[in-house]
């Protein structure tokens, strides 16, 4: 028997959105592109494309377990067709990965709210894929489709004639928001409500009446040696009253050896396993000796993967809201607002934070060499170092957090009145 034409995947492709469609109403969800009408992204009217910013379709996350970007596409935040112009949304999308394709990073796909009266037509979706050229593939590590219906299958049946075999396995689908949870720290993506209300209904039906009862077990309680996912209290109570926490330690003073010069540093990712297999020697309380790995970029990733494993940001969750109003700050001011708010922080924090900015400093002065400029340790480090206490930070939010994380570096002695001396940090 003949394949089936590609007019026919199409019509086999609206069928299954029209099966989506009633499968929502029955589980009782809202038209998903309604019901989150007014919890939209707060975009500045500056932003070039606050048209379609405002919608707050796209998002940029933190970091997932391998030190990737992380970028998210809501499909319940699509409006109508009628009310959208999908090449200004393409040009958005690109203009937003611009930011980030020249590392690694990750794309998560929220499915969920994809219906006939949103859906961009599958002319747009094939041009929209071959507008992403090899600039936007090769450093793109996966593509999480995150609640797949009968509609990705046919649709992927339609495309496949023109996707890679590369790109192909890059495509990983996660029926559940838990199923990230191997991938990523999910604290830190901003789920819609429609997202995690459709996940929890699934889950529900899924696991029927013992869904709520099985959900979630008790939080074991930490090891005496657990140096991930624990709070710098924990760390000083089980390490002698160091204030500074050991893999913070060992990382950095392993890096300040023979890392400074590398190029990229901080920007480069690695095997997870390989990650996994050092967090679990530290929380196992077994040392850790960087050299047999033979790559710098081990220790760089695991001192990101430390900070961001944080129960609480090293900023503190009550400054979020400060540094989101440094770009009201009048520039001339702005290094004299930062001091202000780090000499806020719990006296620990501060201390941490002197700690590691130090290091940055001395990182950024080997520029020439490992193009990590203050700005670019900046995009690094600063969704490390500060998310909200609900979600993650909006892509608005990224401007002020990196801004705010580059004057902590580029003004170092000013900031926290120390100087660096032969890779030191001295009063």
């Amino acid at each position: 028997m003949q394949s089936m034409h590609a007019v026919d995947f199409e019509q086999l492709a609206e069928i299954e959105l029209q099966k989506d469609e009633e499968e929502q109403t029955q589980l009782g969800h809202n038209r998903a592109s309604d019901a989150g009408a007014s919890d939209v992204a707060d975009a500045d009217m500056s932003h070039p494309y606050y048209d379609i910013a405002r919608h707050g379709i796209i998002h940029v996350a933190g970091d997932d377990n391998s030190g990737r970007k992380v970028i998210t596409f809501s499909c319940c935040r699509l409006p109508p067709c009628h009310e959208i112009d999908h090449t200004r949304l393409l040009e958005y999308l690109k203009y937003t990965l611009d930011q980030y394709v020249e590392n690694d990073y990750t794309v998560i796909y929220f499915h969920f709210g994809l219906n006939s009266r949103n859906k961009p037509s599958l002319s747009w979706l094939q041009s929209a894929y071959k507008a992403f050229d090899r600039k936007y593939k090769k450093n793109l590590k996966a593509l999480y489709v995150v609640h797949p219906t009968n509609f990705i299958k046919v649709l992927w049946k339609i495309f496949k004639p023109i996707i890679s075999h590369k790109f192909g396995k890059k495509v990983l689908y996660m029926n559940y928001l838990s199923d990230l949870r191997e991938h990523l720290k999910c604290s830190c993506l901003i789920v819609p409500p429609e997202v995690l209300q459709h996940d929890q209904k699934q889950q529900n039906v899924q696991k029927g009446s013992q869904s709520a009862s099985s959900k979630a077990r008790p939080p074991r309680p930490p090891l005496p040696t657990q140096q991930f996912g624990v709070n710098l209290q924990y760390l000083k109570d089980k390490n002698k009253g160091e204030l500074i926490p050991p893999v913070m330690k060992q990382t950095i003073s392993y890096l300040k050896a023979k890392g400074l010069r590398t190029e990229g540093l901080f920007r480069r990712s690695v095997s997870v396993h390989i990650i996994k297999d050092v967090q679990k020697l530290y929380n196992l309380g077994k040392p850790v000796d960087f050299d047999q790995y033979k790559d710098v970029h081990i220790p760089a990733v695991i001192l990101k993967t430390f900070l961001r494993e944080l129960p609480e940001p090293l900023l503190t969750f009550d400054s979020y809201r400060q540094i989101l109003e440094l770009t009201s700050v009048e520039s001339s001011l702005r290094v004299t607002s930062c001091k202000q708010i780090v000499q806020t922080l719990p006296e620990h924090n501060y201390v941490v934070l002197k700690y590691l900015i130090c290091f940055l400093s001395l990182i950024s002065q080997e520029s020439i060499y490992n193009k990590m400029t203050p700005s670019n340790l900046a995009c690094v480090f600063g969704l490390n170092l500060i998310w909200p206490r609900e979600g993650g930070s909006s892509i608005n939010a990224l401007v002020p957090l990196n801004m705010f994380t580059e004057l902590l570096i580029e003004f170092f002695p000013k900031i926290f009145s120390y100087r660096t001396v032969a890779g030191e940090c001295l009063p």
